[in-house]
């Protein structure tokens, strides 16, 4: 069980920095919900993710 939150969370991690390189690029891609596309708004939402997601996968590392 706790391999599959370390899993999911390694997954998430690598998909959120991968989604900040594309937006990086084309923010348009991974801002398609949003009514502005720029990077500074890609850099907030994709870069506060991808912490998020490296602390959780860090404290599940770390706790078991």
């Amino acid at each position: 069980m706790v391999l599959a939150f370390q899993t999911l969370f390694q997954t998430l991690f690598f998909l959120s920095i991968f989604s900040l390189l594309l937006g990086l690029f084309k923010p348009v891609l991974v801002l398609w919900f949003l009514d502005r596309f720029n990077r500074l708004k890609v850099i907030q939402i994709y870069g506060s993710v991808s912490v998020i997601f490296a602390v959780f996968w860090l404290l599940v590392q770390l706790i078991f």
